[in-house]
């Protein structure tokens, strides 16, 4: 197969935005933490571009999208980029090097591990959150991406569809994030205390990066610069504002008043929202789902969460795992043959077909149960060889300087 110059160029391009979602999204969580914990908030996320990148080429790709094995993970035959070579492979991109494409999904297994660091926030030790990190690579996110994307992979194979990442990125780290938090404990005098953000410019400078980082994240998952990655970007875009404005129009009737929060929050669980089907579904559609996601999540991150008393910090659970399980509701709901002809096989519910809803919500309970169930006995092993999360007193001082000896605000001598 020819390599088309234009379609490596758009993916490069793509693939670099995406990897800038990862520091993008350790400002987003930053400013919603405390003073002192917002440098420990930022390397939780900024970390995990060193360890995630090294795992993949280590052995990463290689279980994600090598030789099929039980439709459930990929060989070894890839270990250190071995066979990973310049030309297509036509069974993932055939229009650009397999390296590239490789280069591209490395990106997404970076982002995806962060996005749980949310839920964890201002109480876990860096040192076992290192752990957890690669182990939660190893026996979760590697295998879901090849059940999902993967030849032969168990997912792909019974017609699920999955764009750019509602099950392999959102669905998988928000409900590990909710698993954690709740193993994890409380924390620090929550319920009691007022947990409010200390730089809300920091969190829509993380959301700008994010929404700007998402147009490769969904754009560049067509892997090709062709009508379909247009299409994506379209519908990425309509819903992330469809999202906010719906955010906007839920703050006013509650509260009476319009939040910069609310606004950033409300993009963000619009783009976690047609993630699954930027792809697959018209473009008016993705006005329903963007309005849609803002109260579906707002229910969870203040009923729910509320009555359940779980300390999902930042929300991780409430934003990445209830907008991506939506998406891929919706996905099925509004997914259409002739958009993606060559992935998409039947046409979603509102056209009258039953069966790929019901594929889709059978996806979405596959993930979910591997999350919870590996998050669980990942967090209780490491529970025997010793406490996951800092002493009182560290989480008191803040684990900027209990963890890395450091401050961000350095002349700041106020109460926090």
């Amino acid at each position: 197969m020819n390599i088309n110059s234009g379609d490596c160029a758009f993916i490069i391009f793509s693939a670099a935005l995406v990897f800038l979602m990862t520091p993008g999204l350790a400002f987003f969580y930053a400013g919603m933490v405390r003073r002192k914990n917002c440098l420990n908030t930022l390397l939780s996320c900024f970390f995990i571009c060193g360890l995630a990148s090294i795992m993949w080429i280590v052995c990463g790709y290689s279980l994600s999208f090598g030789t099929d094995h039980g439709s459930i993970i990929g060989g070894l035959n890839h270990l250190l980029f071995q066979g990973v070579g310049m030309e297509p492979n036509a069974a993932y991109a055939g229009t650009i090097p397999e390296t590239l494409f490789a280069a591209f999904q490395m990106m997404f297994s970076i982002i995806t591990p962060a996005l749980i660091c949310g839920a964890l926030a201002e109480r876990m030790k860096f040192s076992r959150l290192f752990i957890f990190i690669a182990v939660w690579l190893l026996i979760v996110y590697y295998p879901l991406a090849h059940m999902v994307w993967g030849d032969g992979g168990f997912l792909k194979e019974i017609g699920s569809l999955d764009f750019a990442g509602g099950n392999v990125v959102h669905i998988s780290s928000g409900v590990t994030g909710l698993v954690a938090c709740i193993l994890l404990g409380k924390r620090r005098g929550y319920g009691m205390v007022s947990y409010k953000p200390h730089n809300i410019p920091f969190v829509v400078l993380g959301a700008g990066l994010l929404w700007f980082g998402w147009f490769g994240f969904n754009g560049g998952s067509a892997l090709a610069a062709n009508g379909l990655a247009v299409h994506a970007l379209l519908t990425t875009n309509t819903s992330a504002a469809a999202a906010m404005l719906s955010w906007m129009l839920i703050e006013k009737l509650v509260f009476k008043k319009v939040t910069l929060l609310g606004a950033a929050t409300g993009a963000v669980v619009g783009l976690v929202a047609i993630t699954p089907g930027a792809g697959f579904v018209p473009l008016w559609s993705s006005i329903i789902i963007g309005a849609l996601v803002s109260p579906i999540c707002f229910f969870f991150m203040s009923k729910v969460k509320e009555k359940f008393g779980y300390d999902d910090a930042l929300d991780a659970f409430g934003c990445h795992g209830i907008g991506g399980v939506w998406g891929g509701i919706a996905t099925g709901i509004f997914a259409q043959k002739s958009i993606n002809p060559d992935v998409v096989r039947w046409d979603g519910l509102i056209f009258g077909e039953t069966k790929l809803f019901l594929v889709q919500v059978e996806s979405i309970v596959i993930t979910a149960v591997i999350a919870v169930v590996a998050t669980f006995i990942i967090i209780k092993i490491m529970k025997l060889f010793g406490d996951i999360r800092v002493s009182q007193e560290a989480e008191a001082l803040g684990l900027d300087l209990s963890e890395s000896n450091e401050s961000a605000y350095p002349a700041f001598n106020g109460l926090d």
